[in-house]
């Protein structure tokens, strides 16, 4: 097995095996682009947008800068806006629904650490997938941490720490998040 199948089997792998290295640097030389391209060559941000992500519809918007490790993992719904500065580690799939809004800073982290010093040591890693569903909002500044899965219609508040699962239709807040309100998502 590849490092590069143990990593997206979610198995120990290598981070610095060489085409995984050489995968994050192709990301990182595209978004590098992307992040230096002014507002009027718009058309070809969204081109690099494109080759960069894995999978879209073609109705989101990336506010730049953004960072990811590789790109390919992140799938994008339809209607999807993500604000400036927001940092996906997506050593595993990051599965983003329609209609998800983020502020800015937002960081969306799948990659982790064994928490035995020996194995940590040994700098091996593994990740778990990080799935937002439908109609979502996310404040500035919250991080999404390794192998979360965030229900239709949830809120992230500004500076969430989100370590667990959140149900569909509540508001989540503070570090670590907990639940705050139900949120009513009913069609009026």
């Amino acid at each position: 097995m590849t490092e590069k199948e143990k990593m997206l089997s979610g198995q120990l792998y290598n981070p610095m095996d060489s085409i995984l290295s050489k995968e994050r640097y192709r990301a990182r030389l595209k978004f590098q682009k992307i992040n230096s391209l002014t507002d009027d060559q718009i058309k070809e941000r969204n081109k690099l947008f494109k080759e960069l992500i894995g999978q879209y519809d073609r109705s989101f918007w990336i506010e730049p800068p953004f960072y990811c490790d590789y790109g390919y993992n992140i799938r994008l719904g339809k209607k999807v806006f993500i604000n400036f500065n927001c940092c996906i580690l997506d050593v595993s799939k990051v599965k983003i629904g329609d209609n998800v809004f983020m502020g800015p800073n937002v960081q969306i982290y799948t990659a982790t650490h064994p928490l035995d010093k020996k194995t940590r040591n040994s700098l091996l890693e593994y990740a778990k997938p990080i799935t937002i569903g439908n109609d979502v909002w996310i404040g500035g500044g919250a991080i999404i941490c390794p192998g979360v899965n965030v229900g239709n219609g949830a809120i992230i508040a500004a500076g969430a720490v989100v370590v667990k699962d959140v149900p569909d239709n509540v508001m989540v807040a503070g570090n670590p998040a907990v639940i705050k309100k139900e949120v009513d998502n009913s069609e009026k």
